[in-house]
């Protein structure tokens, strides 16, 4: 928001500098983007009047001006406007000033043969917006001739273009800037109080239908007559213009000013368009949101489409503004204007949100309404625009209507505790002098929001009930928000910023470590590591999906990971790159009876050839086996320091019935590990062997985080020979190596030293339903070598084993 001194002095003392005043402001959290320093401008321009105007005796468009500057002697001066003429007031930059903004210094010179020492100037030449083409001329009479200009035109002024943040709606006005200055610098407060305004007696023609009171809790209607429009005095005019608004006639200027000064839009609509526009002398103004296919021509000369998220404000139940957006172009205010309904209302900051985002249309008013504007001013905003347009539009108020739906005025502040020792806990010591420090004192506190116009009641030893102001209602509304002011006002340079006494060295936590390490091993086995957006398209079961997306085709939260690996997986094929051998970290979500669940997990996939001397090939790639693929995962769990057990898993139905498992840690569901489902791998076009894996995240780290993994103990090795065994036999399809290997080992005890499976075969003189294994078994002890009584009677027990639990078919 562009903010002029001369207008901010007017609300409040300022004895800072334009300099000293933006730094403060910037400090505070109002960041200064730029100082336009007017008085710049015309430096050097002064009041002149035209004495005599002749013709240029070599050019037809020039001029030649005896110009009266309060210097005793005329300067000769050639113009080149067509408007100037004898008997006028006018701009003179003398010889000898600079001109900035056509970055022009007036020096002597001739024109076609004729001396000019000096420029009339125009407003453009001075900084200024203009209708006119050609000098400006001044309207005042008997004005001092040779004096400054730029009082006249408001140049003497300084601007600040403020920005402010998005929780400080009220820092969007005059008025709350000037409140703000106030807290910051301790000057003297000066906001005026318009007059109550008196309705004169008149026939009603005026009523409300307000039928979204949530979208508008309160709207006040003011019927006005006798309404003279013509260009605004000049004062409002420099004061529109300083803010980057250009003037347009005195009822639009008079809305324009007022939501400037006090932060609140108004709307004037032309009553006799209204009439017209409806069919009826009689006049409902609405409120409600917009049916579909609904147009309305607004003021920028645009028809927009409306949707039902649109609020609309109606005549008679006829769309004639798009409700705290921009007006309609129908009913708008014109020369011709003598009556109008002045509209001052407060809309839901969601709905006026979502209704220009609809239309693509932002302006002033929207950016207050979606920021959220005080309840507690919309009389006063009212009170104020209507004694101007009685004032300088000479108009007459016939009648006002209000519906208010407003809560009490007593809950528009609250109150809210405050504690010093918090206070000092959160924002620490203070900086007295070079040497001194100490904490904020009781004393402090009570001046620096006190200056903010909260009102401080004590309630205990350092402890306080703060009664926020109405117009900090939405944005003070803890504990911590007054902690943030008390730092903000006192001035955060002022806070000391001493390192702790004692440094200590940094660390991980065990989870980031451990997942880190994770990383790392995949990358390790040739997995490249991918990430993916947490949005992906509804229609699956359990998802959780938004209420309000930005697209639909992302309006679910992902229940796995491996739907989108994927989709990377075929988008790497269709580019030309291969198969993709792949891993992603991170998040998923799904719904449950007892409400939203979230979780980390860590997921692959693998289906490229893993080789790196495809010469020796032939060109050919391999394909991946399951047993290469399990490989990848058992040496990641092996440098870990797991142990995994894998149970055949039939529940995944994008997963191979026969080749998927289920991996368990501790007794703990870990994951699923499986090949693609052939349909799913035909639909897609992949290669033939294309595996998938997922798995808990918090599972896995609170397997990995145990005491005899974390903190390994040394074993000896044994220096003693093994003596080795080599065991065969059929044994049924259904029974897992998982299984079996389990029961070689207890049976075993504690002279078996390993197991390995070695050999598997299925097909001819192999039973039907059956295969062939065969296994490794190593034996040793610690303390001796193993004679063959010792190891025969433990083998032979593992022989038993088989055969009984499993029914196996020994071979050797």
């Amino acid at each position: 928001m562009r903010i002029s001194l001369n207008w901010l002095r007017e609300l409040v003392e300022i004895k800072l500098k334009p300099e000293e005043l933006a730094e403060t402001l910037t400090m505070a959290g109002f960041e200064v983007e730029e100082i336009e320093d007017r008085r710049t401008w015309a430096d050097g321009v002064v009041i002149g009047r035209v004495l005599q105007r002749e013709q240029h005796p070599n050019a037809d468009k020039l001029s030649v001006c005896q110009v009266d500057i309060g210097k005793g002697e005329a300067v000769n001066i050639v113009c080149g406007a067509s408007n100037v003429r004898a008997d006028i007031f006018v701009a003179v930059a003398t010889v000898g000033t600079f001109l900035p903004n056509i970055d022009l210094k007036i020096k002597p010179a001739k024109l076609r043969g004729v001396p000019s020492n000096g420029m009339i100037c125009s407003l453009k030449e001075l900084g200024l917006p203009t209708d006119v083409d050609g000098i400006h001329i001044f309207s005042e009479e008997n004005l001092q001739i040779g004096s400054d200009v730029r009082p006249l035109l408001g140049l003497d002024d300084v601007v600040l273009d403020v920005t402010a943040t998005a929780n400080r709606a009220d820092a969007l006005s005059m008025v709350g800037i000037a409140r703000e200055v106030a807290a910051l610098t301790g000057g003297k407060l000066s906001i005026p109080e318009p007059p109550q305004v008196d309705v004169s007696p008149g026939a009603a023609s005026l009523s409300l239908k307000i039928d979204e009171s949530k979208a508008c809790p309160t709207y006040i209607g003011t019927l006005v007559e006798n309404v003279t429009i013509a260009p605004s005095p000049e004062w409002l005019q420099q004061r529109l213009r300083s803010a980057g608004t250009r003037p347009i006639n005195n009822v639009v200027d008079i809305t324009n000013y007022v939501l400037l000064e006090w932060g609140q839009p108004l709307h004037a609509f032309d009553s006799d368009r209204l009439k017209s526009l409806t069919g009826k002398n009689e006049i409902t103004m609405g409120v409600r949101f917009a049916n579909a296919k609904e147009t309305l021509k607004t003021l920028d000369g645009q028809t927009r489409n409306l949707t039902t998220q649109n609020l609309l404000i109606t005549a008679n139940n006829t769309p004639v503004a798009l409700a705290g957006v921009m007006g309609g172009e129908e009913s708008e205010v014109h020369p011709g204007t003598q009556s109008l309904i002045l509209e001052a209302a407060l809309f839901d900051s969601v709905a006026i949100r979502r209704s220009s985002r609809s239309v693509g249309l932002r302006s002033e008013a929207s950016t207050r309404y979606e920021r959220g504007v005080n309840f507690a001013s919309l009389e006063t905003a009212n009170n104020r625009a209507l004694s101007l347009f009685t004032e300088l539009a000479g108009a007459i108020i016939i009648t006002q209507e209000i519906v208010d739906h407003r809560p009490d005025p007593k809950t528009w502040s609250r109150q809210v505790e405050l504690r010093l020792e918090r206070l000092n806990d959160i924002l620490g010591p203070v900086k007295i002098d070079e040497e001194d420090i100490a904490e904020l004192k009781p004393a402090d506190v009570e001046r620096t929001l006190s200056a903010l116009g909260c009102q401080l009641t004590v309630s205990g030893k350092n402890t306080w009930m703060v009664t926020v102001p109405p117009y900090r209602y939405r944005d003070l509304e803890r504990e911590i928000d007054l902690i943030e002011e008390v730092a903000r006002l006192y001035g955060y340079d002022n806070f000391c910023d001493t390192l702790p006494e004692k440094a200590e060295a940094g660390f991980l936590p065990f989870e980031q470590e451990t997942t880190r390490k994770l990383r790392y091993l995949f990358r390790g086995e040739g997995l490249t590591e991918l990430v993916h957006y947490s949005l992906v398209k509804p229609g699956e079961e359990r998802q959780v999906v938004l209420s309000n997306p930005l697209f639909a085709e992302y309006s679910a939260l992902r229940t796995d990971l491996v739907a989108g690996l994927i989709d990377a997986f075929q988008y790497n094929l269709e580019q030309g790159n291969g198969a993709l051998n792949g891993f992603e970290i991170g998040r998923i979500f799904w719904q449950e009876e007892s409400g939203f669940t979230e979780a980390d997990a860590i997921a692959g996939i693998m289906g490229g050839d893993r080789t790196v001397g495809k010469w020796s090939q032939s060109g050919k790639e391999q394909p991946m086996t399951w047993f290469e693929a399990k490989g990848i995962l058992e040496n990641v769990f092996g440098q870990l320091g797991l142990k995994v057990e894998y149970q055949p898993d039939h529940r995944d139905t994008h997963l191979h019935p026969g080749r998927t498992a289920s991996l368990w840690v501790g007794g703990n569901r870990l994951g699923t590990f499986g090949q693609l489902h052939p349909q799913l791998r035909n639909d897609r076009g992949f290669p033939d062997s294309v595996y998938v894996f997922q798995l808990d995240l918090d599972v896995l780290l609170d397997a990995v985080d145990s005491d005899s993994i974390q903190t390994p103990k040394f074993q000896a090795y044994s220096t003693y020979p093994a003596s080795d065994r080599d065991i065969a036999f059929f044994a049924p399809v259904k029974v897992s190596v998982a299984e079996i290997e389990k029961a070689i080992t207890k049976a075993g005890k504690e002279l078996l030293d390993s197991v390995e499976l070695f050999d598997e075969y299925r097909g001819e003189h192999v039973p039907q339903g059956q295969r062939s294994l065969a296994f490794r078994l190593v034996y040793r002890s610690r303390d001796r070598t193993l004679t063959e009584t010792e190891v025969e009677p433990v083998h032979q027990q593992v022989r038993d084993t088989l055969v009984e639990k499993f029914g196996v078919n020994l071979r050797s």
